[in-house]
């Protein structure tokens, strides 16, 4: 599992040099405005990886995108939302 930071929307702002560089050597970053979250910044790969697992269940016609995007994010995660 890869490293996740969190960082206000002011601090990505204000330091994103720091925060893509971050990104680039492979970590997470949730987003937050308020205290909520309302973004993350993945690697690449991670994002690649997360499309083609959807859409190999949506192909197969088993796939619920809510229930499936709740479950892996808890998972990859470990959120209790």
């Amino acid at each position: 599992m890869s490293i996740i930071t969190t960082a206000t929307a002011t601090e990505m702002q204000n330091n994103f040099g720091r925060y893509l560089n971050l990104v680039l050597s492979g970590q997470e970053i949730i987003v937050t405005k308020n205290g909520k979250e309302v973004g993350r910044f993945i690697p690449k790969e991670a994002a690649v990886s997360y499309l083609t697992d959807s859409l190999t269940g949506i192909l197969k016609g088993e796939y619920n995108l809510d229930t499936e995007k709740a479950e892996r994010l808890a998972e990859k995660y470990e959120t209790a939302d």
